[in-house]
Parts: C-alpha cells; structure tokens; sequence
C-alpha cells in the first residue's frame, strides 16, 4: 500500500467525497492503488479504463473532434475524461490520466509525457501534463499513479 493511499482514504472520509478514476496509460494502477486500502469502499466509487479512443468516446463521453484536434494524450481530453466520470458516476472528485508511458512516443509527444484532470461538481475542470520522461513504462506509470495520488490529496486538503 502507498502512504498516500491510506491518508486519501482519511481525508475523503473526513470530507464525505466519493471519487472516481478515468484512466489510459495506467491501466487501473490508480484505482488498484486506492483500493489496496482497506475500508475504501467508503470513499472509492468507481473506475473507467478507457485504453482506446473508442472507449473514451462511448464509456466517458470523450467527443471525437477533441481526440482528432488533441490526440488522447492532451490536456483537452484529459479534462473531458474527468468531467465524464464525474457525471458517470456517483462520486464527488473525479481524476483522469492519459498519456505514453513507453516505449516510443514522437517529438510531438514524447514518452513519459502524461496528462492528469480533476473534476469535481461546480468547479471549473483542472488539468496538467507532467513530463516524466523516457523513464521505462513502468517507472513512467508508477510515477503517474504517485502523481494522481498527489493531486487527489491536494484536492481534499
């Protein structure tokens, strides 16, 4: 279990918040990370992994001229990968993550870059890109769902 886990845990709790995940590169790394706690079925509602663009589209609402103006790994569909578990699901505190953990990627979009949002009702949408870089694919996906923990607690602070 991560340290980071076990205190989100107790801080959605204490804020009453159920959270969601929306997740590509990791493949459900972030919701195994929250779910490895014990007790959080409490606070963890639901998780989407949406590895295709298709899934994107059908299970989160992703739009498809966001996929072809952006790519999947952008910060635009990012956002709309929170927004639309948010809406999907009963949970108060939704964060995506999209991006190329590796190997390969472009000059355009390199690997180890990976795209974070964060939802919540009545606010505006959050989103970010963090540059790993060309750390391995699993480095790049551990140090993602590190990331998203970190954001969901900063959330909840």
């Amino acid at each position: 279990m991560r340290p980071a886990a076990g205190e989100l845990l107790a801080r959605a709790r204490a804020a009453g918040t159920r959270i969601a995940t929306a997740e590509s590169c990791t493949g459900g790394l972030v919701a195994g990370a929250i779910t490895d706690v014990a007790g959080s079925s409490d606070i963890f509602d639901c998780g989407f992994v949406t590895y295709s663009n298709a899934a994107k589209t059908a299970l989160l609402g992703v739009r498809p001229a966001t996929l072809a103006a952006r790519g999947a790994v952008s910060e635009e569909v990012a956002r709309e990968m929170a927004e639309g578990a948010l809406t999907r699901s009963g949970a108060g505190l939704a964060l995506s993550v999209t991006g190329i953990a590796g190997p390969g990627g472009s000059e355009f979009k390199p690997e180890g870059r990976v795209c974070f949002g964060l939802a919540r009702p009545g606010q505006p949408t959050r989103s970010e890109t963090v540059e790993f870089g060309a750390l391995g694919r699993d480095a790049v996906r551990q140090a993602s769902v590190d990331h998203a923990l970190a954001l969901l607690l900063a959330a909840l602070a």
